[in-house]
């Protein structure tokens, strides 16, 4: 399955698509890229006259892209009938948060696969910004299945 493939099966839509670029996919890591739009309605609010990406949202997007993107190739060799879809929920996440991301940012997520067993995916993600200098790391897991399309 290809990188695009990947994203187009991600069951998210803007504005809550924080995934613009997977640069690789393997059996046991991923890496992919966002940049958060100097305009995005958040930075609104979060802080007066300081915008910074809340930490929620750095968080969102290690998981869309580290364990989302990785699930959806893992579960793609059951993914042989057109009617079904990955389903995947969060069922844990413990992130570590060390740089703000400024509006305009582009960072770099890497995750690596812990293991993938009982439908349940576990990986230790790392956020990076164009300086490459870590943003935030942790841990996180899911549960991961089919589901057929509505």
């Amino acid at each position: 399955m290809s990188t695009d493939q990947i994203i187009n099966l991600l069951p998210y839509r803007s504005p809550f698509l924080f995934v613009d670029e997977l640069a690789e996919v393997t059996d046991e890591s991923a890496i992919g890229y966002y940049t958060y739009p100097e305009d995005a309605y958040f930075y609104e609010g979060h802080f007066k006259d300081y915008p910074v990406t809340p930490g929620v949202l750095l968080a969102e997007t290690m998981a869309q892209i580290g364990l989302v993107c990785l699930g959806i190739h893992l579960l793609a060799q059951q993914l042989t009938n057109t009617d079904e879809a990955p389903a995947i929920a969060l069922s844990s996440q413990a992130v570590d948060y060390f740089l703000p991301v400024y509006p305009g940012e582009r960072v770099r997520v890497v995750s690596q696969k812990q293991y993938f067993r009982f439908k349940k995916l576990k990986c230790q993600v790392s956020m990076y910004n164009a300086k490459d200098e870590l943003v935030c790391k942790g841990t996180m897991a899911g549960m991961l299945t089919t589901k057929l399309k509505t």
